[in-house]
């Protein structure tokens, strides 16, 4: 491989994960750029901590936009920054389990019938959102931004071209639906007119990114922490799915444990700038697998990439400036397909749903989180997500698991 195409194949795996990276910040109100740079300093903190084994890009997880939009709503960002902080903590320790324990406590602590209601949960409780900004409302439906027969045309374009893209395009274009749905809503956007570059004209060409740094409110610390149930299982996948890419076993070296506290102190170093949690990427590990780019080097230079487009002032203003159907109409397929990925944890372990023990939790768990039931004492509440991942964990450890002998008699 020549000096120069390993910073250009690192260049074109951020371009790869760019859409995903940037949809998180722009739902959630934090800095775009600032995601950029968290995502960076991310990446090179996870190779540091895994010896820079594994060829893997951290950005944006999607498992954390609903607790975020309701930390920012409730606490402010600042707040939120610390409870993300605690959760990356709680990731470490997670590691450090499971050095000490072994990989089979987690699947203790959490298996499938715990962990696929709970992502069907994080999938589902964002639909409304979706719904609203597809049709040109706030995520909260409150104020309409955009006439609503234009904003549903917008939004269903991107929708479609997502859609189609994921669907029939061959090689890298397969792995951008994102980028092209943004692409395609953003082109007819300003056919409708809808875009306002006042933010660009102003912006600078570089600037330094807005940090926000991070505060300590226990409420905020104890919503957060169950939240890391989620993407701590999904980056197990990850880390399975990468190795099987590559033909290595990640999970003995650098270890699980390793993988796992990267992700952890990736997370608290986003968090530290304002920056999202940060989770192993499934976009990029897709373009590994296609790419065959399995050198670690280049995700080395995908994270340069990422912090030096960070200065970039202008770029930043241009993202703020996509219309919400757009990310409406992306966001109807992602929070599904989030859905859907719990739904096929059940299906791929095959959890017996005739169970009535594994019926119980993940009947209560789906209809705690849709609903939105709430607990709470004095000031603290427990709501969402943190509190569905608490309620199946519970239920799960206290449930008596059905004697295998009984089932053999049937």
């Amino acid at each position: 491989m020549n000096r120069l195409s390993i910073p250009l194949q690192g260049a074109q795996m951020l371009f790869v994960a760019f859409g995903a990276l940037v949809l998180m910040p722009l739902l959630t109100g934090l800095d775009t750029r600032v995601a950029l740079f968290t995502a960076g300093i991310g990446t090179l903190l996870f190779q540091l901590v895994t010896k820079r084994q594994v060829p893997i890009f951290l950005a944006s997880s999607f498992a954390f936009i609903a607790p975020i939009l309701y930390g920012v709503q409730t606490w402010g960002i600042p707040a939120t920054m610390g409870g993300l902080m605690v959760a990356g903590f709680v990731y470490v320790l997670l590691g450090l389990t499971v050095k000490i324990r072994g990989i089979g406590f987690i699947n203790k602590l959490l298996p499938p019938v715990v962990v696929g209601p709970v992502i069907m949960i994080i999938g589902l409780g964002l639909a409304p959102m979706a719904v609203n900004m597809a049709i040109g409302k706030t995520g909260d439906g409150s104020i309409e931004l955009i006439n609503s027969n234009t904003a549903l045309i917008i939004s269903l374009a991107s929708l479609s071209t997502t859609i189609l893209v994921a669907t029939f395009a061959k090689g890298l274009a397969k792995l951008m639906p994102i980028l092209a749905g943004i692409i395609v809503g953003y082109g007819l956007s300003l056919l409708f007119g809808v875009v306002d570059f006042t933010p660009v004209h102003q912006a600078a060409w570089l600037s330094i990114p807005d940090f926000v740094a991070p505060e300590f409110h226990w409420q905020a610390i104890l919503f957060m922490i169950p939240v890391a149930i989620a993407p701590a299982v999904e980056h197990i996948g990850d880390i399975l799915a990468i190795s099987n890419v590559t033909g290595k076993d990640y999970m003995k070296k650098p270890g699980l444990h390793r993988t796992l506290t990267g992700d952890g102190i990736a997370t608290m170093a986003a968090s530290a700038f304002g920056g999202p949690p940060n989770t192993t990427y499934s976009e990029v590990t897709g373009a590994v697998t296609l790419t065959k780019s399995f050198d670690p080097r280049i995700m080395t230079w995908t994270a340069i990439t990422a912090i030096i487009l960070a200065f970039v002032g202008k770029l930043g203003a241009l993202l703020q400036t996509i219309p919400v159907p757009v990310m409406g109409g992306i966001m109807c397929l992602l929070f599904g397909s989030i859905a859907a990925v719990g739904l096929n944890t059940l299906i791929r372990n095959q959890v017996d749903l005739s169970e009535p023990r594994n019926l119980s939790i993940v009947a209560v768990t789906l209809v705690f989180g849709i609903g939105g039931m709430a607990f709470g004492i004095g000031s603290f509440s427990l709501t969402g997500i943190s509190l569905c991942g608490i309620i199946a964990i519970l239920m799960n450890l206290v449930l008596p698991k059905t004697p295998e002998d009984h089932h053999s008699a049937h």
